[in-house]
Order: C-alpha cells, then sequence, then structure tokens
C-alpha cells in the first residue's frame, strides 16, 4: 500500500504552503540539476516561520544515501497512482525538468504547475543543441521545424524510430510547458533560447561563508594550477584543454591540470595526456565529494571551464566565485552569463586563446586574486540562496492565484 503523503491533511490556510517536487535523478547522483534541487528543497524546508511544507519525489534509487537526514519527505521510485495522490495533496508543483509523466498528472488535475529548465529538452530532442551527425553545435532545428533533421540526428546511435519517437516527445513536451503557470530559467540566455510562454529567470543560489572572500592562495604559489570539475563527456571541451596544456608546457611555464570526477571520455582524454607528453602536467583525482572536494579546489589557482556546448549555467562556476577564486571559462551559453566580467574568457574549443588566459594568470601573481575580488562580489550580489528561495516562493504563489 502506497504511503500517503505528509502533505495531505495541511491546509494552506493554517500557514503552509505544500510543494511537491519532482525530479527525475537526485542524491545520491552528483550533478548541477541535483544540486540545484537539493538545496531548493532543503531552503524552502528551512524557511523561517516554517510555512513551506515539501515532498520531493523521484525515481532515483537511494542507495546507501540517508535521506532522513533531510528536513523533508523523500519518496523514491514511486507507482504512477502513487505520484497522482503526491500531485492532488500539494498546492504547487514544481518539476526540475519538463518530466512527461508528473507534468501531464499535474496539468489532468489543474494543479500550478512550474518548470525549471536546466537543460534544452524543449527545443532538441537531444536535450543539448548538438548535432550528432557532424558533431556541431545545431542552429536550432527543431525551433525552425526542421523535424526531418532532428530525426536524423537522433537516428545516428537510436535508429530511425527512435528519432521519430524523441522528435513526437519534444513537440508534446513543449506543448505542455506552455500551460504551466511558469518556466524557469537559470539565465537569460536559456530563457531566449528556449523561448517559451511565462518565462522567468532565477539564478543559482549558493552557500556563501563569510570567510570566502579571502584569498585561499598566495599570489606567488607555484605551480600555478588548474581544475576542472565535472563528469568527462565530450560536450565539456575538455581536449581543449589538454591542448592547451601542450602549449603551456612548449612555452616551459610551470602548471599542473587536475580533473575531478569521471565519465565516458576518461580514457580518450588520458591517450591524449600520452600522445602531448603531459604526464608530469596532468592529474585524474577522480570522483570526490564533501570535504575531499573541497580542500581540492580550495587548493586551485583557477577553475577551468572550457565547454563547447552552451551550458545553461554552470553550478560549478557559480560556487568558485562564491569563494572568491578565479573563473576562466568557454564564452558560451548561460556560462559566460554568470562569469560576466569577473573572469576571464575565450572562444569555445580554441586552445590557443584559452592557453592565452591561463598564461596571463601564470605570469601575472596578481591577476589570479584580483579577479578572484571580483568574483566574489558578482556572486554576492546575484547568487546568494537567500535571493535564490525569495524569488521561488514569489513564483509559487503567483501560481497559487491561478488556481
Amino acid at each position: 500500500m502506497a504511503t500517503p503523503s505528509p502533505l495531505e491533511g495541511v491546509s494552506y490556510q493554517a500557514r503552509y504552503l505544500r510543494v511537491l517536487i519532482y525530479t527525475h535523478s537526485f542524491a545520491p547522483a552528483i550533478g548541477g540539476a541535483e544540486s540545484y534541487v537539493y538545496n531548493l528543497a532543503e531552503l524552502l524546508a528551512r524557511t523561517p516561520d516554517r510555512r513551506v511544507a515539501v515532498t520531493l519525489a523521484t525515481p532515483t534509487a537511494g542507495g546507501a544515501f540517508e535521506d532522513t537526514t533531510l528536513p523533508y519527505t523523500v519518496i523514491r521510485q514511486s507507482s504512477t497512482l502513487h505520484l497522482w495522490r503526491l500531485i492532488r495533496a500539494s498546492d504547487v508543483v514544481h518539476l526540475s525538468g519538463p518530466c512527461l509523466a508528473p507534468l501531464l498528472l499535474a496539468l489532468v488535475q489543474r494543479k500550478p504547475v512550474v518548470v525549471y529548465h536546466h537543460g534544452y529538452q524543449v527545443c532538441c530532442p537531444r536535450g543539448n543543441l548538438l548535432y550528432q551527425p557532424s558533431g556541431s553545435w545545431c542552429p536550432g532545428q527543431f525551433m525552425l521545424r526542421r523535424y526531418d533533421l532532428c530525426i536524423k540526428c537522433i537516428a545516428v546511435t537510436g535508429g530511425l524510430r527512435k528519432g521519430l519517437q524523441s522528435t513526437l516527445l519534444t513537440l508534446l513536451r513543449r506543448f505542455l510547458c506552455t500551460r504551466a503557470v511558469a518556466n524557469l530559467h537559470t539565465s537569460d540566455f536559456t530563457l531566449n533560447r528556449l523561448n517559451i510562454p511565462h518565462s522567468h529567470v532565477i539564478y543559482h543560489g549558493v552557500p556563501c561563508a563569510d570567510d570566502a572572500a579571502r584569498p585561499l592562495r598566495h599570489a606567488n604559489d607555484s605551480p600555478k594550477t588548474f581544475v576542472y570539475v565535472g563528469r568527462l563527456v565530450s560536450e565539456k571541451g575538455l581536449p581543449t584543454l589538454l591542448r592547451a596544456g601542450a602549449l603551456l608546457r612548449d612555452q616551459n611555464l610551470s602548471f599542473q591540470l587536475r580533473f575531478i570526477g569521471d565519465g565516458p571520455e576518461r580514457a580518450e582524454l588520458a591517450r591524449i595526456v600520452d600522445e602531448q607528453h603531459l604526464e608530469g602536467h596532468v592529474t585524474f583525482v577522480g570522483f570526490l565529494r564533501g570535504d575531499a572536494l573541497q580542500r581540492e579546489v580550495e587548493a586551485a589557482t583557477a577553475l577551468v571551464m572550457p565547454s563547447i556546448w552552451e551550458e545553461t549555467a554552470g553550478l560549478a562556476a557559480v560556487e568558485h566565485m562564491m569563494r572568491g577564486q578565479l573563473v576562466i571559462a568557454s564564452d558560451i551559453g548561460g556560462l559566460s552569463e554568470l562569469v560576466g566580467s569577473a573572469g576571464l574568457k575565450f572562444p569555445a574549443g580554441d586552445a590557443v586563446a584559452l592557453a592565452a588566459c591561463m598564461s596571463r594568470v601564470i605570469t601575472n601573481p596578481e591577476l589570479a586574486p584580483t579577479l578572484g575580488r571580483a568574483a566574489r562580489e558578482r556572486a554576492l550580489r546575484l547568487f546568494k540562496t537567500e535571493k535564490m528561495l525569495t524569488e521561488h516562493l514569489a513564483i509559487f504563489e503567483r501560481a497559487l492565484e491561478t488556481v
């Protein structure tokens, strides 16, 4: 028998806003979307007057993760009937991504739905705006109604039937999202790219420790350490970083590259390291979390994000900026918008330009601390958790007015 939602029997008139958050992926999985949901649910559950009751539903298995340590209820792998009941017991349904089943169930029940878009699932059947046949950036074939090219793109790896199915589901997903009371985006860039009604921008919020403004490394520390944090996947442009490292080595500059994370591109990246003879400059640290991750990133001179796809945001960049550290990023997508003028940027895929940015950091010891302070100031202005919470609550309360 399904466990009843803790939201059932609680009325909004009793000063509780009953929010159901649905996310396809959740802890113990780690990533930008997972961190967003994790942080948002905790912020809502810990509102000062405790006026929000939060239930989080996800198909992700919990494994060894302790859900009981969280200040809200987590319901994993619920049936469709149970999900229907959870939606019925809620005041507002918040979806992390345009998940079809809960989106449809909520609209059928006439519940206010808020959709947070962490990808391009309503304007690209592949979800990342990369055109698979050529591996190039897609100019937006779906939005141009060139659906035959979308089908061809998916068919390269999934077959014609998969291509047709994915394209049709994207059409349905987009149509349903136009019926949501709000579509949330993590950057103005994404808002404009998705071009969907009822849209609002809410930047990621990250914690800000009181001592984060202090320089974490002395300006004269050597060698300079450049760190990448995230999945080792093709769209992150990691070969560009290795090619830039080879250029720095040829200039006899002292540096270290550290890759934190894992993924399907690990073997290919290791091959490039061997090919470019970068063994003494590159370390694959592997997956880290908690204090181990914190120590690693705090010891870095700069975070490098060499993405070749239009990142919707870039949570790692925001977290690094809040620590008062330099970010070097591709001048592309929402990532470029979030970094603004408080970091160094280069054209996506341009190893020569990236090497030039890194060379400036190595040869000018004061550059990283100076830009790190600017990054901290920008982060405090735009990316505080209090701002993120206030803006979400305003959206939820506005959503109730539509009922």
